[in-house]
């Protein structure tokens, strides 16, 4: 039965239908606490008393849920009123691709970046252990944005399904969109989704993502050709079609189709599954290249035969890794006349791991060799990858490796900063390593010919410069108070060697600011606003990231001017906290590098006090994150992603509570766990927002410093102070505290030489825990709360990140990878007892909190570990060439 318009489901008010199918009827509803339109999905009455299909509605949501990605579709909330279950999702606003593709077929370039974004979202999902079983045009809607997958997990397997694990005709009536207002009928139904089913699904055969594979290979068909891929007059005829025959190749109907998309999607549509192209990472990555290689990849049929050895070489090196193409990388890179790009992917050596940061890697000047930051159990070092070779090497006593890494100019030797504040130095071919001078946290470097370094030597400050041979470093930059300047970062030698880019901080309402300076002069020219720091690259381009995307534009080096229009060349490297890094390295002999990342899935795990594991929150598969458990101990904030959820532990039940922009967001509760503190950098910059923990209303900014990092670290327990970290570049890392009454003015608690850091007030509000250098080394301090006076030492040998038992009798740190426990006796005074080692985490382990009880802590426990590649570029210029 129909909802009427006005009915009440939890907060959300039913406005109008928009669609029904078999799995549920879809409506616009109106979210009474936010003011926003929201799709609501209902399960009918009549199916609600099947245990089978309410489990399987509570799986959709769990699928759904885990599907954090911007082409697909966004669960908000699950809920449930009287006897009906019901799922909130983002409505989506657009046509879908099959309204569209009934006015025909769509013009290359943006069938070439619709299918990459399709392919996105299905890598995603692929990647969490989802098939979509359903994929067609029906199910991806066009909007202002991009693609937009639809009902992701409703092809899933049910007892209604029949065999094949969700592959018969029963799948068709799950599928409908939540933006069509007519169901379809049932005979357009069931053919309309047979012409997207592959092979082994008709057969009744287990199918798996590369179903998926083939379905997008029959959508891509549609969108360039605007007729399907397959065709019959019945469903007999159809199925014999699918089974038996190939579609008509895309260049005799589009006759200026490139040979390789062509080629593309006949491996798409191969009949076994096993001669598919079996990820939809490849595919994406596919089409990232014919769609970037513009018109040279855009030569028509008759005249792609001339090429046909050399296109067969690039779509095979982009679709392996370099392990495999070893030896022909060798004979290309000696190879001056082969001119289309060719992209391949680098893999760290076998059991160690890629730093998490895009400036941990860097291509040789002579584009031969790659040196990056790879991590084992022990910790980091600088490894070397000569392009013609299949095995790395780590370089000798490099395992304090860490923050950056650079070129000298003759590729001799790189430059890296360690994790002990230096700036050092290694020779590829042997030898030692060599202090320079210090570096408390570099960020970024540059070697010119004449042996000059210019670098940054922490996260605030100007460039400094100082010889290859080492010595006094000097300031090379001046930071511009006008524009409230606090940092200068990743500077990159232009040609003359003279004059460097490099980054500033702030960033403005637009993206960071890239400047030229000179050795000789500390005047500095303005010439880019983008999305990361810019590098410049032969042949004469500036390299930097816009919305996603990397971009090329010409640099005129003599006026110091960008010239003519930037170009797309490539996606951008996963989004997190981007600080302003470039996102390519270069070499001068045209071949660029970039890090691809993909942040690890995790679950929740509980441990006891003696580290063993006692029970999860069954959550979907994501990056799930400990920050902070409320009060109460029933709800835990944690981040997924760059989005901040509020986890129901009791329930296993996660709602999204605010987007961060940041994958290092911190967050805390109010003593009555009713509302939430937390740093987002939406605007660009770090800012502290509060807002109900019930989703209530919008978050409000919070005004507190004009520092440009700030982390949020604790809420008194009266209420009347929220703790926070700023970062000053005169005094590192400051502890501040904010009345949340009054004028709240923010005032100074530590504000010293040291870097102090992850603050805990105590349970009865006297006290306050801290990390600080004032040592050193980071140990763990307690002073009276809320002003400092008296102080006790409590660490002795390392520690880090305190966290007070709720009952106030026991403080835990962290001292390198043990948690360590000191017991507190009660009184005016505070007396630490003497420290003791509960356990070391598991392998995987991250963060966490203590349970009410003190008898259980809650932490992020990786799933699988995170995949970090180096993609190489080959001649990628080539593609810009007039």
């Amino acid at each position: 039965m129909a909802l009427p318009s006005g009915t009440r489901l939890g907060p959300y008010e039913i406005v109008s239908p928009l669609g029904a199918g078999g799995m549920g009827e879809v409506y616009r509803a109106r979210d009474t606490r936010l003011g926003r339109d929201v799709a609501v999905k209902v399960l009918p009455e009549h199916l609600a008393a099947t245990p089978e299909v309410r489990a399987r509605f509570e799986r959709e949501a769990r699928t759904i849920s885990s599907l954090n990605h911007p082409h697909i579709c966004t669960l908000f909330d699950v809920g449930h009123e009287g006897d009906t279950d019901f799922l909130v999702m983002e409505l989506v606003e657009g046509e879908t691709l099959a309204t569209r593709l009934a006015k025909g077929a769509l013009p290359l370039e943006q069938a070439l970046k619709l299918g990459a974004e399709i392919a996105d979202a299905l890598d995603r999902a692929h990647r969490a252990g989802v098939v979509h079983r359903d994929l067609k045009p029906g199910n991806v809607m066009l909007t202002k944005s991009g693609a937009k997958l639809l009902d992701f997990g409703l092809a899933r397997a049910t007892g209604m399904a029949g065999p094949g694990g969700g592959s018969g005709m029963t799948i068709a009536a799950l599928t409908q969109s939540p933006t069509v207002s007519q169901p379809l009928t049932a005979e357009g139904t069931i053919v309309g989704t047979f012409q997207y089913m592959a092979p082994e699904q008709l057969e009744g055969r287990e199918a798996d993502a590369r179903c998926d594979i083939w379905a997008l290979g029959a959508t891509l068909y549609e969108m360039t050709t605007g007729r399907k891929a397959f065709a019959g007059k019945s469903q007999a005829s159809l199925i014999s079609a699918i089974m038996s025959s190939e579609p008509p190749p895309i260049s005799t109907i589009v006759p200026m189709s490139p040979p390789a998309f062509d080629r593309l999607v006949r491996a798409c549509l191969a009949k076994d599954p096993d001669e598919r192209i079996q990820t939809a990472h490849d595919v994406r990555l596919q089409l990232d290249w014919i769609r970037d290689a513009g018109s040279q990849a855009g030569v028509p049929a008759p005249v792609a035969a001339k090429r046909k050895s050399r296109e067969r070489i690039a779509c095979v090196l982009a679709a392996v890794g370099l392990a495999a193409a070893a030896v022909s990388l060798f004979a290309l890179l000696s190879r001056p006349s082969v001119i289309d790009p060719i992209v391949a992917e680098i893999s760290p050596p076998e059991g160690t791991g890629l730093g998490p940061y895009w400036s941990w890697i860097g291509l040789s000047p002579d584009g031969r060799t790659v040196a990056f930051a790879a991590a084992d159990s022990v910790g980091p070092s600088v490894w070397v990858r000569p392009l013609g070779s299949e095995a790395a090497r780590v370089l000798p006593d490099t395992r304090d490796a860490g923050w950056a890494m650079f070129w000298s100019y003759d590729g001799r030797t790189v430059a890296y900063f360690s994790g002990d504040g230096k700036l050092r130095k290694v020779a590829i071919d042997g030898g030692s390593p060599v202090t320079l001078c210090n570096a408390k946290a570099g960020r970024g470097g540059a070697w010119n010919r004449d042996g000059a370094i210019v670098f940054a030597p922490a996260a605030e400050g100007p460039l400094l410069r100082v010889s290859a041979g080492g010595g006094e470093a000097t300031p090379v930059t001046t930071l511009d108070s006008a524009r409230h300047e606090t940092s200068h970062r990743f500077p990159c030698f232009l040609p003359d060697g003279d004059h460097f880019l490099y980054v500033a901080l702030p960033p403005g309402p637009n993206g960071w600011d890239t400047y030229v300076g000179s050795l000789k002069s500390k005047t500095a020219k303005k010439v880019l606003t983008a999305g990361s720091a810019a590098v410049f690259a032969e042949p004469g381009y500036l390299l930097f990231a816009r919305e996603g995307r990397i971009m090329a534009q010409r640099f005129d080096t003599g006026r110091l001017e960008l010239t003519g229009d930037a170009a797309a060349i490539g996606n951008a490297p996963e989004y997190s906290d981007m600080d302003a890094e470039p996102v390519v390295s270069a070499s001068r002999t045209g071949h660029l590098i970039v890090l691809q990342s993909e942040s690890p899935q995790t679950r929740l795990q509980w441990l006891d006090r003696s580290g063993a594991a006692r029970g999860a929150i069954p959550l979907p598969p994501g990056p799930w994150a400990v920050r902070r458990l409320s009060p109460d101990g029933r709800r835990a904030g944690v981040l997924n992603g760059t989005d901040i959820w509020i986890v129901d532990v009791e329930r296993s039940m996660p709602t999204r509570f605010a987007p961060t922009m940041s994958t290092e967001a911190s967050l805390v509760w109010s003593p009555d766990g009713r509302q939430m503190a937390f740093v987002s950098k939406q605007t660009g910059r770090s800012e502290v927002y509060a807002g109900s923990a019930d989703g209530a209303g919008e978050p409000e900014l919070v005004p507190t410093t004009d520092a440009q990092f700030k982390y949020v670290m604790d809420w008194s327990p009266d209420g009347r102070h929220l703790v926070f970290m700023a970062v000053d570049p005169s005094t590192a890392q400051d502890i501040w505290i904010l009345p949340m009454s009054g004028e709240r003015k923010p005032e100074p608690y530590l504000r010293s030489a040291y870097a102090e850091n992850a603050a805990r007030v105590s349970p009865d509000g006297r006290w306050l825990a801290y990390q600080s250098t004032e040592s050193g080394d980071v140990e763990i301090y307690v002073q009276s709360f809320p002003r400092p006076g008296h102080k006790v030492r409590v660490s002795s040998d390392g520690g880090a990140q305190p966290i007070w038992s709720r009952g106030g009798t026991e403080l835990l740190y962290t001292r390198g990878n043990t948690l360590m426990s000191v017991p507190i006796e009660a009184g005016d005074e505070f007396r630490p007892g003497a420290p003791r080692p509960l356990f070391a985490p598991p392998d995987g382990v991250t963060g966490g909190d203590v349970s009410a009880d003190g008898e259980r802590f809650l932490v992020s426990a990786a799933a699988e570990a995170p995949r970090r590649d180096i993609r190489l570029f080959l001649n990628w210029a080539a593609a810009l060439a007039p």
